[in-house]
């Protein structure tokens, strides 16, 4: 087990989106490896999450835009000195399998969940507090009941398929920009660090790692021009008060 933690955040509404849709995507794997009704009811929770996000019509443009984009990036790095032509090559032609997949489906990502009628009444009911209760969706009621777990498993993972071309995409994209640059020092005086950011290179996450025993995490806002990190003691019976102390840590501002 890690003895750091990671804090990130996105600098603009496309990672910000990548990045929840990859915390859902976790979310159901971890579901999906359970073998109860309740963890079954916790992957049909994260897929009506997912399907949420989708309703965003632009969204899988927007995946094959950022794609495109670090092919045109790492295309740049051909011929730079000290490359790995070999490993440039490879990551190319799985950026490329990536954006033919998504190319060779031409309705939006989930759209024929949008009009399963089961999935359809538990999301009609899941804005109401425990509204997927037994007697608010019979028909659900009866899929947990009656159908057994594996068969239960295997409906789960064919319609997560439907989202398998759009998950593959934005791994792809956010272990290249995590990985694109590395972590140097950083040291908030009293608690507070600021840094201007430059916007003809722009970046698209910040990342700050801190030493799992620390007794503090970073509250970080930011945008295309600057950034600001306030490190804050955590207390669970009151509310958070700023570290007075300078504190260093690592950090990582991302611009693939």
């Amino acid at each position: 087990m890690s003895d750091t933690i990671i804090y990130e955040q996105p600098l603009n509404e496309r990672i910000r989106i990548f990045l929840r849709l990859e915390s859902l995507f976790k979310r159901v794997d971890v579901a999906l490896h359970g073998n109860s009704e309740l963890t079954n009811q916790d992957a049909v929770d994260g897929l009506l999450n997912i399907m949420s996000v989708f309703e965003r019509s632009e969204l899988k443009s927007e995946i094959i835009k950022e794609l495109e984009r670090l092919t045109t990036n790492l295309v740049a790095l051909e011929n730079s000195p000290g490359v790995d032509k070999l490993a440039l090559n490879n990551l190319l032609a799985e950026i490329d399998q990536s954006l033919d997949t998504l190319h060779l489906n031409k309705s939006a990502i989930g759209q024929s969940l949008r009009d399963n009628d089961l999935l359809y009444s538990i999301r009609q009911r899941s804005s109401i507090p425990g509204g997927s209760c037994d007697f608010d969706i019979p028909a659900y009621h009866f899929w947990l009941r009656h159908t057994s777990l594996e068969s239960q498993k295997e409906q789960l993972l064919e319609w997560f398929k439907h989202f398998s071309a759009a998950k593959i995409a934005i791994e792809i994209t956010l272990r290249l920009i995590r990985g694109g640059t590395g972590f140097g020092q950083g040291l908030a005086d009293a608690g507070f660090y600021q840094q201007s950011l430059d916007s003809s290179h722009p970046n698209q996450l910040i990342r700050i790692k801190l030493p799992k025993s620390a007794k503090y995490y970073p509250e970080i806002s930011g945008g295309k021009h600057r950034f600001t990190v306030r490190f804050m003691l955590f207390d669970i019976n009151q509310r958070p008060q700023q570290v007075g102390d300078d504190i260093p840590f690592a950090l990582s501002c991302c611009a693939m």
